[in-house]
Parts: C-alpha cells; structure tokens; sequence
C-alpha cells in the first residue's frame, strides 16, 4: 500500500506529458488521452503487451524524474515485472513508441540501448554488451527473431531491418536489410558397442 501512496504522488505532482503520450501511442492506440481509456484497457485485455507496456513506462519515468524514495518503488516495480513477465528490461534502455513483444519468455535488454519506434521483440532474445562503452542503438520499424543475440560496444542497427531467428549480431547493420546467421546442422553417427 506505501508504494501506491509514492505512484500517486508522482503522478500527481510531475510533469506527464511524454509518458502519457507514450501511453497514449502504445497502450490506447487513440488521437486523444483518456485516463478512463487507458485504465479500461490494461485491465480489459487479454493481451499481457498494455498492461506490462504501463507499468514498464511508469517505473522508467519515475526512476527517470522521481525522489530517491520514487526510484527506489521503480526499481520494485521492475523487479515484479521480471518475475511476473520473465522479461527483463532496464530501466535507462530509452524505447521508442509502439514496441510489442510476442511472446514473454526470457528476453533481456540491458544497459544504454536506444530503440526506436515500432519495435517487435521475439521470446529469448538479449541485447546487451561484449565491452565499454556501451551504446547499443536499435532504429525503427526493427524486428528481432527468436533467440537471437545482439552484443556489441558501439553497434547500429539500421531502420526496416529484420534479424533471423537465432542470429548472433556483433557488428553494424544498414537500413532496409534482412540479416541471419547461418545456421548447419552437422549428423555424426554414433558408434554402438
């Protein structure tokens, strides 16, 4: 019940405009803010993307822009969506408008990335670092297969861009690309006694 009291403080006393405009983008999908809109939709939809997409953007924003108390239910509010979504995002990744997840299962984004607008995430995937200092910069319209692997000190990945499933991403990528690993399966016949 005390972090409710810090959430609605917050709410209360700064300034909302970007994250309910990112609200408004990513969860009501309307021209217009509503809080009655919003409230209807996180706790109407079958889809987990509102619901885990409101508290995310909350806990960023206060972490963000809110007292050290204020940061400190952030992080609370962060660690209950790794443990309810098995997703772990942290919250100084900078996302743009629009992101979707397809499946909840063990994607990890971590460190100083800065993803751009309609991003879509497959289950098991990390973006993450291989060395200092880290900037891992994701543009738009990007979507990211299961399984794959985005690791890399300075590394770009492009607009329009899709990355294959399992993939292992080390190194810039342009705009407009679809990118994959090669992937071979090599059969090695036992040798029975």
């Amino acid at each position: 019940m005390f972090k409710y009291f810090h959430i609605i403080h917050f709410l209360m006393t700064h300034n909302l405009s970007q994250l309910k405009e990112h609200w408004r983008r990513d969860i009501i999908k309307r021209r217009k803010f509503k809080w009655s809109r919003l409230l209807k939709t996180i706790t109407r939809s079958t889809d987990l993307n509102p619901r885990y997409w409101f508290w995310w953007r909350l806990a960023r924003e206060m972490h963000l822009h809110g007292s050290k108390k204020q940061k400190s239910i952030s992080n609370l509010i962060n660690l209950g969506l790794i443990k309810n979504y098995n997703i772990e995002i942290t919250l100084n990744v900078d996302i743009g408008f629009n992101p979707f997840i397809s499946h909840f299962c063990g994607i990890v984004i971590n460190g100083n990335a800065e993803i751009g607008n309609n991003f879509i995430c497959r289950q098991n995937v990390t973006i993450g670092w291989k060395s200092h200092p880290l900037k891992v910069i994701i543009g738009d319209n990007v979507k990211i297969g299961a399984s794959s692997v985005i690791l890399g000190g300075e590394i770009k990945i492009g607009d329009n861009t899709e990355i294959g499933a399992m993939s292992f991403i080390t190194r810039d990528i342009p705009n407009n690309c679809i990118v994959y690993t090669e992937k071979k399966n090599k059969i090695i016949e036992k040798t029975i006694y």
